[in-house]
């Protein structure tokens, strides 16, 4: 019989959670002996699929196509919750039977599908937005008060995985406030905040598989611009207008650039 809580350590493997479950997660999985094998599995899965299947980038004209499809998308009469119980429920056997059923083949065609469009789960996206949303109220934004980078920026060393760029633009119209650690990717992310006008933009900064940084994407009213710089990936997310948010974007990437 599986561990009860299976369910959710596949969700945490795959992004799915806050930062909130995954700690309670990670706690679980130190005394669970099955749900650290099955985290084992699952990071064998991937490394797997990774090696043997070819990288292919989507077509920008598909990706676009399904971008304005899923946005589109109604979810009214079916509540998110009961899609992903459904599909978690349906995942382990999944799995089991096409590997013990299908031709190497067909599987493989299987899983370079989902490799090549992310965008039909969006779990990275879904998870910087609700970050996003969950950091505008009370008391949740900043970890780390000041307009200064010298004090921002080694806060991140002792409570966060990465050290992302820090600077104040505040004569170009983007004032550093602070930053903050979140859990981004089963990771400490690191979030430089900036105040521009009347709106927040967050600046997430992870370590990550940069052959499948997402494009650019506008999720629930809020905008999310993914780059890369060396080894980290980044996602300014706003509700700002999309040139404000790529003049941010162009002025972190100039300092990275100075700074190497």
């Amino acid at each position: 019989m599986l561990c009860a809580e299976s369910l959710r350590v596949q969700a945490y493997f795959d992004g799915e959670v806050d930062a909130i479950t995954a700690s309670q997660i990670e706690r679980h999985t130190g005394s669970c002996a099955e749900c650290r094998e099955l985290l084992q599995e699952l990071e064998q899965l991937r490394a797997a699929i990774r090696q043997e299947v070819a990288y292919e980038r989507a077509p920008p004209e598909l990706v676009g196509r399904i971008s304005r499809a899923l946005d589109r998308e109604s979810v009214a009469n079916v509540p998110k919750q009961s899609r992903v119980d459904q599909m978690r429920g349906r995942g382990r056997s999944f799995w089991a039977g096409a590997l013990g059923g299908m031709s190497g083949a067909i599987v493989a065609g299987t899983l370079a599908f989902f490799l090549l469009a992310p965008q039909l789960t969006r779990p990275l996206q879904d998870a910087l937005v609700a970050a996003h949303v969950r950091s505008l109220m009370p008391s949740h934004l900043i970890d780390v008060v000041s307009t200064d980078r010298h004090t921002v920026k080694p806060w991140f060393g002792g409570h966060t995985d990465v050290s992302p760029v820090v600077a104040d633009f505040a004569q170009q119209g983007y004032r550093l406030i602070g930053g903050r650690a979140d859990y981004i990717a089963r990771q400490r992310a690191a979030v430089v905040v900036y105040q521009h006008g009347a709106h927040v933009i967050n600046v997430f900064t992870w370590a990550g598989d940069q052959r499948t940084a997402p494009g650019n994407v506008t999720r629930n009213g809020y905008h999310l611009a993914f780059w890369k710089s060396g080894d980290l990936l980044y996602c300014a997310v706003s509700d700002a207008g999309w040139d404000e948010m790529l003049a941010l974007q162009g002025l972190l990437e100039e300092t990275a650039k100075a700074a190497e």
